[in-house]
């Protein structure tokens, strides 16, 4: 994979550094974190999300942002620079797909709200229907979820892992049951015990 800082901080956004005394730190910190290809702790990291955000440009240059979710492990690692997820039905704008047939180009966001994490990527996409996918692709992308109408492939180009800071703490649904479940199941036993009784001291309503 290529220096994020390479990749990223080019132009006016080198300029803007400069200006504010972080540019050389950026050139001699980015180097060191490099990486040939993903190392354990990011494969683990991207199978463990639930959704990621995408972006790509469309034919005259304004951004556009997608989610895409899916359970747990929907997003494939296929090789050291490669990853894939199934692409379902959706409403049928096909706002993102139109956009990579201009330009392949994307950036993609995973988040961990709980951890306060966030790997940034760029990429190139490529998307392609799920009859023309490669089988054992398709056959990876779908091995725990619904059938595909599309496979989305990306070739890692850069990638970085960003700063914690202002990421909120939001909790998901899994880990509230796990907490939040047993007391619920108590206090809904304790409430059908106390209608009981209530019953029993008022038979005529």
């Amino acid at each position: 994979m290529e220096n994020y800082a390479d990749r990223m901080f080019q132009g006016a956004v080198g300029d803007l550094q400069k200006e504010e005394g972080t540019y050389d730190k950026y050139q001699t910190f980015y180097p060191h974190r490099t990486q040939d290809g993903l190392s354990g702790d990011d494969i683990a990291f991207i199978q463990a999300r639930e959704s990621f955000y995408i972006a790509s440009v469309t034919a005259d240059g304004w951004p556009y942002i997608q989610h895409r979710g899916g359970i747990a492990g929907f997003i494939k690692v296929l090789g050291p620079t490669q990853i894939a997820c199934a692409d379902y039905p959706g409403n049928k704008q096909f706002i993102s797909m139109g956009n990579m047939q201009t330009s392949s180009k994307v950036s993609l966001f995973f988040m961990d709200y709980l951890n306060h994490a966030r790997l940034k990527m760029q990429g190139t996409a490529t998307l392609l229907t799920a009859k023309d996918a490669p089988s054992d692709i398709l056959e990876a992308v779908t091995d725990s979820g619904p059938k595909a109408e599309r496979v989305l492939i990306i070739d890692i180009i850069a990638m970085d892992w960003n700063c914690p800071k202002y990421i909120p703490t939001l909790y998901p649904e899994a880990v509230l049951q796990e907490v939040i479940g047993p007391q619920m199941g108590k206090l809904q036993a304790e409430n059908a015990t106390l209608k009981a009784q209530l019953a029993a001291l008022n038979p005529s309503e």
